[in-house]
């Protein structure tokens, strides 16, 4: 099996893990865990660096984690890096930025306010508990997504379509990034936003000279969309676009299966990189 796919599983496994409130200060206290992140940060398959992004973006929500990862030899440098080059994706310096002003906010007065904004970001999440191949990144921009209850707002109509996997919100810069199934139309996302009545959302394309461009939705309210009835943590097994067993991830939230993960994880790290 070659280097990238290895590379690519480990930082999802990593990323799982992470989600999990349990394991965050087990995965920064590994002595191989989080400086193998941060060289994720450079890695060239632009999923193994978001899924990277994602997996440090859960672990700083921990506060007794954010002095050791701030300090963390190399950490900011690479979170700079990946917001500063010019073929960084937009989400991807988005969640860059947000972790970056995260880590910053560490160690000044304005701790307690950025704990708040992650903790609002806790909220406005939520995962398959495995990684997703046939999905895909929507981002929208939400005219009206001033504060936080219209935050709120949207949390709610997106969480009751089916098929919405995760989503993040960027409230300085009015935009909701969401993983969806691939079979799910972002008309139904923007449906489900201008069903407040209070916001309307367009969605941020890259145009062909990598400016990003904002495209209207169609405002006919032809498109049905099906909707969740219960919302729990993660969709039911059957719900899953993955079904091959043997590529099946385990739900996060086992102790043991964790610190088995974490372990692996490390070995692979020592193996794949030389200090």
């Amino acid at each position: 099996m070659s280097g990238e796919p290895d590379a690519l599983a480990v930082v999802n496994q990593l990323r799982d893990l992470a989600a999990d409130p349990m394991n965050r200060r087990a995965i920064v206290q590994d002595q191989g865990c989080l400086p193998g992140l941060i060289l994720f940060l450079d890695h060239p398959n632009p999923q193994v660096v978001y899924s990277a992004l994602l997996a440090v973006r859960y672990l700083a929500e921990c506060r007794a984690n954010r002095e050791k990862m701030k300090g963390e030899l190399g950490m900011m440098l690479s979170l700079q890096n990946v917001m500063q080059k010019t073929t960084t994706p937009g989400e991807t310096k988005l969640l860059a930025s947000e972790i970056y002003e995260l880590l910053q906010a560490s160690s000044s007065t304005d701790s307690e306010q950025a704990e708040e904004a992650a903790s609002s970001r806790r909220k406005a999440q939520f995962f398959l508990g495995s990684t997703n191949k046939r999905a895909k990144t929507v981002v929208l921009h939400i005219e009206g997504l001033d504060d936080s209850s219209r935050r709120s707002l949207c949390e709610e109509a997106l969480l009751k379509i089916r098929g919405v996997i995760s989503f993040t919100f960027q409230m300085a810069a009015k935009r909701c990034i969401v993983r969806i199934r691939s079979d799910l139309k972002a008309e139904a996302l923007a449906c489900a936003i201008a069903s407040t009545e209070v916001m309307k959302a367009q969605q941020v394309v890259k145009g062909e000279n990598g400016d990003e461009v904002l495209i209207p939705f169609a405002e006919d309210g032809s498109l049905e969309v099906e909707q969740n009835v219960d919302l729990p943590d993660y969709l039911p097994e059957e719900e899953s676009p993955s079904q091959e067993p043997d590529k099946a991830v385990s739900r996060v939230g086992s102790g043991q299966d964790g610190a088995g993960w974490l372990g692996a994880a490390a070995n692979f790290l020592s193996r794949s990189f030389y200090w």
